[in-house]
């Protein structure tokens, strides 16, 4: 097997599914399917058989894709979510080909994002992922999607123009592309600082680091609901990713110099992010706001730069994109229901949807970081490192925290208990395939809440050469 086929087997059968579409509309969804299904096949071999994509199998294209301990818990989640958007669109009937086949691109370009050794290829593969989210939202979304599809577009495409130019600036006065050879030392001395700073401009609109995070609750709230999975749960990981493999590298003095800086905006992300959710009275925005804040975290561990806070912002990384997924997929089942999110209107569901009230409780406290969940490894080690990096600045932390509690309390008790409104009292509960797509998600935020070095021992070697070449401890 070679790192290959994870590229080429969803852009491959996003072809096939486009053209199947065309003479059976009703097989492009088990085609999709299949495809998905495969390509989680071929990802738990790369992940848990590292041999299997050692140099035998990749020496065709030795320079372009690699595969180390920042990118396998990446593409592991790459490929659980990639099957999982795809259960959730199994209803779709509007131009259902076309959806499936994007889906399909996204997660090959995703893949190719995580995978790529060369600088090229990366940034092709970066912008690449803009395309079919771009379709999805604008497409295939709610009443302003097509406002929030251009505004996506725009933040995202501004930010990768400015990591375009940093990027040229590392070919340039190297002389190579291969990331896995680039060090500081290849960097002319007066460049640093100039290359580390335009590389953040692309990765921290990705993330999103606060303020530039406008663009992610109006893509949440208008996009369909595979691509919020999506979204929250890979597109916001490649900006994280982005500063762990390239920013913190190539210019550690930069980076620690500007530690103070992005302490203060995670730890604003994570408080701004939980009062703001507090306020909501839109489920799916409330959802979307406490991405804002989970995000937080990895930006104070990737801040803090030691190499347990590294391995724990990976930790945060995976969480969120096992519990910010299943949320969105609930809330878009129950939107399939009562076609609306409004929590003044909701209640008491826990009683005709015990299957879906269920999970959404079990998804809430996840969220929420219950011990022995995916939520509580990475946020617990964040903030005893950042106690030690920035001392009583943690107290912030443990109030948004405080917070996380209040506003996932809030809504379930809105949501899920309570008085139930006649209108909803003869709703059906969750069909097979809905089921089904639950499952993988549930099964992730069980097994690393309670086997965090699961991720973590894959994580730990390439932490400590970050945390190394930063100088940090």
């Amino acid at each position: 097997m070679t790192l290959t086929a994870l590229i080429a087997l969803p852009l491959m059968g996003a072809g096939l599914v486009l053209i199947v579409g065309r003479v059976r509309p009703s097989s492009a969804r088990v085609l999709a399917l299949a495809t998905a299904s495969g390509s989680l096949l071929l990802t738990v071999l790369a992940v848990t058989l590292p041999a299997a994509i050692s140099t035998p199998a990749s020496a065709a294209v030795p320079w372009l894709l690699r595969a180390d301990g920042l990118s396998l818990p990446l593409i592991g989640l790459t490929g659980i979510l990639g099957v999982v958007a795809i259960l959730a669109s199994w209803g779709e009937t509007r131009r259902a080909a076309s959806h499936f086949a994007l889906l399909l691109a996204l997660q090959s370009a995703v893949t190719t994002v995580f995978l790529a050794d060369d600088l090229i290829l990366f940034y092709v593969a970066w912008e690449a992922v803009l395309i079919p989210m771009f379709f999805l939202i604008g497409v295939w979304g709610h009443e302003n999607r097509r406002q929030a599809a251009m505004k996506f577009f725009i933040y995202t495409f501004a930010g990768s123009a400015l990591m375009l130019v940093g990027l040229l600036v590392v070919v340039f006065t190297t002389g190579e592309v291969r990331m896995s050879a680039l060090t500081a030392a290849s960097l002319a001395p007066g460049t640093h600082d100039l290359v580390f700073w335009l590389l953040v401009a692309g990765f921290a609109v990705k993330v999103p680091v606060f303020p530039l995070h406008t663009w992610l609750p109006d893509a949440h709230v208008e996009a369909p609901v595979a691509g919020s999975i999506m979204l929250a749960g890979v597109l916001l990981k490649m900006g994280g990713y982005g500063l762990l493999r390239l920013a913190l590298p190539l210019a550690p003095e930069a980076a620690r110099a500007a530690a103070p800086l992005f302490a203060t905006l995670g730890i604003i992300g994570i408080v701004y992010g939980a009062f703001v959710a507090l306020a909501q009275t839109d489920l799916k925005r409330l959802v979307a706001y406490s991405s804002v804040a989970h995000m937080g975290f990895v930006v104070l561990a990737i801040a803090i730069g030691t190499p347990l806070a590294l391995t724990a912002a990976m930790l945060g990384m995976i969480a969120h994109g096992l519990t910010a997924p299943l949320l969105f997929l609930l809330v878009g089942q129950l939107q399939d229901r009562t076609h609306t999110r409004e929590l003044a209107r909701l209640g008491g569901l826990m009683r005709p949807l015990p299957g879906w009230g269920t999970v959404f409780v079990f998804a809430s406290l996840a969220s929420m970081g219950l011990p022995g969940l995916a939520g509580f490894p990475g946020e617990l080690v964040t903030v005893l490192e950042g106690y030690g990096a920035f001392g009583w600045w943690m107290v912030a932390v443990a109030g948004g925290i405080v917070l996380a509690g209040a506003y996932t309390l809030r809504a379930v008790r809105l949501v899920a208990f309570g008085p139930l409104p006649a209108e909803w009292a003869a709703l059906p509960d969750l069909t097979f395939p809905e089921a089904l797509a639950t499952v993988p998600l549930v099964l992730g935020i069980v097994v690393l809440g309670v086997w965090p070095s699961l991720v973590a021992d894959t994580v730990a070697p390439v932490a400590s050469s970050i945390a190394h070449a930063l100088g940090v401890g």
